[in-house]
């Protein structure tokens, strides 16, 4: 990758896809370490995992970087919510 040619709104995207990607980062560590999801509504949660893998294949058919990241990141995130809400005792 080169970042040589990137603007400012390009930086300015992969920090907005930094910022997005770290969204449900505090919510996995807090699920992880009290074992507990009762309160995460599991349709919120199919509904961000459905959305963001249609922002992963919009991202990647565009090619656009910014996109690609957050969407990516958030998938394995709330993937990871569901698995815990899935698997966590009630």
């Amino acid at each position: 990758m080169d970042f040589s040619n990137f603007t400012f709104i390009d930086y300015l995207g992969l920090f907005a896809a930094f910022l997005s990607s770290i969204t449900f980062l505090p919510q996995v560590i807090q699920a992880y370490k009290t074992k507990s999801v009762k309160d995460l509504n599991i349709y919120m949660l199919l509904i961000v995992f459905s959305s963001v893998i249609i922002w992963l294949i919009y991202g990647i058919v565009k090619g656009l970087l910014p996109v690609i990241i957050a969407n990516g990141v958030i998938l394995v995130l709330s993937g990871i919510l569901l698995y815990f809400k899935a698997t966590f005792k009630k």
